[in-house]
């Protein structure tokens, strides 16, 4: 197994300063819950009754639109603190690319996803990893257990889908700020809060025992923008915390999906993860 180690050893060569750098239309309520199950119907209990007039809205980017960004990403682990900047490319549901950024010369780690394979290149091993965008696979490079899929939709400011054939949602509004909190038969659940602008405020994910997994706070909205600039990621399990933020955060509809894959030349070798 590769050692996440690795991530940590490129994040020393990082940023040490942080810098922050997300506004939706209007949707009514009913409409967010259906958004919500990602697939099939989705049996809402309201408990809390609502007036005809209450809605909430959400950033929604679809699938067509691309989020190219600079970040600086920060890992606080018992460890130590370690920053790195880095290159993203995100584009729902589960196309990545990322390149971590040394102080001096090129890249030296190289990830790209699509929904089917995920493939890392790190040239100075001379090595090329290929593999499914499963949670294992990414955990073996990144200090992260999320899979490609849930990664970017944290990554793109809204929430991962719980799998499972019955999901049920509930939610709560107070002073114009509603909770959903959304569960599926298996006892997987999560808690979502969205902001009197209809803009998304934290996530929280709990495992079928009801203990908390990881909570995610979206930060920074700019005007006029679905997007967060900020947003940390507390990863219960691990005692750390992970923080992203945006810089110079580009948004376009995008169909050419070469981005999303890796070509090795020269003396590779290349590894098969699965």
């Amino acid at each position: 197994m590769i050692s996440s180690q690795f991530f940590y050893k490129g994040m020393l060569s990082g940023i040490n300063r942080l810098c922050c750098l997300s506004v939706a239309g209007r949707l009514s309520i009913l409409l967010l819950l259906f958004l919500i199950g990602c697939a099939g119907k989705i049996p809402a209990v309201t408990s809390t009754p609502l007036e005809p007039s209450s809605k909430t809205t959400v950033s929604s980017l679809n699938e067509t639109i691309r989020i190219v960004a600079e970040a600086r990403i920060r890992l606080d682990a018992a460890e130590g603190s370690y920053p790195v900047q880095a290159v993203l490319i995100l584009q729902r549901p589960s196309w990545l690319r990322l390149e971590i950024l040394p102080l001096i010369g090129t890249p030296d780690f190289f990830l790209t996803a699509t929904p089917d394979a995920m493939k890392i290149l790190i040239p100075s091993q001379g090595t090329l990893y290929r593999g499914a965008p499963s949670a294992q696979n990414l955990d073996r490079f990144l200090p992260w257990a999320f899979s490609v899929e849930d990664l970017v939709r944290l990554f793109s400011g809204t929430w991962p889908c719980l799998s499972g054939k019955t999901i049920s949602s509930e939610h709560q509004e107070d002073d114009g700020s509603v909770r959903l909190e959304i569960s599926n038969s298996t006892g997987d659940s999560q808690s979502v809060w969205i902001g009197q602008t209809g803009q998304l405020t934290k996530v929280i994910r709990r495992s079928r025992d009801g203990g908390e997994m990881y909570q995610v706070v979206y930060e920074d909205y700019p005007p006029e923008s679905p997007l967060a600039r900020l947003m940390t990621i507390s990863l219960a399990g691990r005692n750390t915390v992970l923080t992203v933020q945006y810089l110079d955060v580009r948004m376009e509809k995008a169909t050419d999906m070469s981005v999303f894959d890796l070509t090795a030349a020269g003396e590779i070798k290349e590894i098969e993860l699965d």
